[in-house]
């Protein structure tokens, strides 16, 4: 594997500790800012709003850029939007800074999978993607609970200013190990980028992403009260159980992204059966302290295994004009984290007991499933449906094979 994919999964590593360390800053920001906690809460809505607007903005007004200029960039204006939050005075210039924190992480990822996938043999590509989201997942295991204790230690300013160090890493990295000519955009430009997102499959892979993570996050936003309520843990045990998660999810992606190469669609389908059963059974593992330490490991694993094999999906699915498809799938990520964390809270608020979002996040991975089964049965019957073909296909760099 080339070295390159290590700025990458930098990128990544930064992105995903800003994004899930204010949730364990939130008590601190807001008595920083004299707000109350929900109020605080939009802080993490502010950022996964700005994920959803810019993923698809960004890659579209990228299109005719060089991929390597466009990662650059992207990460650029992290480390501006994580500067910003750290100076914040007021709670609404921190809502703002927040937001256009997570402007460049959905396109950051989509065109980082693109370009990963270029630099690699065509055997090699679901690995490659996995490789480059190996920093998010890390990001739970370390990034995440170093930041949050910088914060409560030092500041929750502080943990801000740490991320933007670690932006400035990741922009060394790219600017010095992604080569020039293995980044050329796609000669369709935006016009073609869009023609992506008329095409049937590409919109039945970003549905399956919708229902299959949306299915994590409906038990994930509730781990918290599973793990005090129903599994008997004390509240300063959680902050480890969430690094069991991390663990579980970086072995998911790894080992997702190993089958995914030998079979993309076998792999998406086991990893959402595997998700539907974990998820199933999470009732029954929540009655001792051991068997539910399992069972968040085990959450993290399942999901994470249908990552590369979704995003590949989608990028497949758009051959020819792929960066505006693969960032509109981190779009739908965290549109599955918004709905998922709300049909959780319903299930909850409906009295149905304290792991009835996970039993409501096994149905949503069914409903994945069956979007999935939709996706085989057109490919079935028009192999070629939804690949978007360019009226010109640029000149790409050979591919490397390590």
């Amino acid at each position: 594997m080339p070295l390159a994919l290590l700025a990458l999964a930098v990128g990544a590593f930064g992105i995903g500790t800003t994004e899930f360390v204010m949730m364990g800053l939130l008590p601190d920001v807001a008595d920083d800012l004299h707000i109350s906690i929900p109020a605080a809460g939009h802080l993490v809505s502010a950022y996964a709003l700005g994920v959803v607007i810019g993923a698809p903005l960004l890659a579209a007004l990228t299109a005719r850029m060089s991929r390597r200029t466009v990662l650059i960039a992207l990460m650029v204006l992290f480390v501006v939007g994580n500067a910003l939050s750290a100076f914040a005075p007021t709670n609404a210039t921190l809502l703002a800074a927040r937001f256009l924190s997570g402007l460049p992480h959905g396109a950051f990822f989509g065109v980082g999978a693109v370009v990963a996938t270029t630099m690699v043999a065509p055997e090699r590509k679901a690995r490659s993607v996995s490789l480059m989201f190996l920093g998010l997942t890390v990001a739970n295991i370390a990034g995440v609970p170093v930041a949050t204790l910088v914060g409560q230690h030092l500041g929750w300013r502080a943990a801000f200013l740490g991320v933007s160090v670690i932006g400035l890493a990741a922009i060394a990295s790219l600017a010095a190990l992604i080569p020039h000519d293995h980044t050329h955009a796609s000669a369709t430009g935006l016009r073609g980028e869009l023609a992506a997102l008329r095409s049937l499959p590409v919109w039945l892979a970003l549905g399956t992403t919708v229902a299959g993570f949306g299915a994590l996050f409906a038990a994930y936003s509730y781990i918290t009260p599973m793990l005090t309520g129903a599994a008997g843990y004390a509240d300063a045990s959680v902050t480890v159980l969430l690094a069991l998660f991390g663990v579980g999810a970086t072995i998911g992606n790894l080992l997702g992204g190993r089958l995914a190469d030998h079979s993309l669609r076998g792999t998406l389908f086991g990893g959402l059966v595997s998700l539907a059963a974990v998820l199933a059974l999470f009732p029954l593992l929540m009655h001792t302290q051991i068997t539910a330490a399992l069972a968040v490991a085990l959450l993290g694993t399942a999901a994470f295994v249908t990552g590369s094999p979704l995003q590949l999906m989608v990028m497949e699915k758009a051959s020819a004009a792929p960066s505006l498809a693969s960032s509109a799938n981190q779009a739908a990520f965290n549109l599955a984290n918004a709905g998922g964390a709300w049909i959780g809270g319903l299930a909850l608020a409906a009295g149905f007991g304290a792991t009835s979002p996970a039993l409501a996040g096994a149905l949503l991975a069914v409903l994945g499933l069956g979007v999935a089964a939709i996706a085989y049965a057109v490919d079935r019957r028009s192999p070629h449906a939804g690949r978007v073909v360019a009226t010109h296909v640029p000149h790409e760099a050979p591919t490397l094979h390590h």
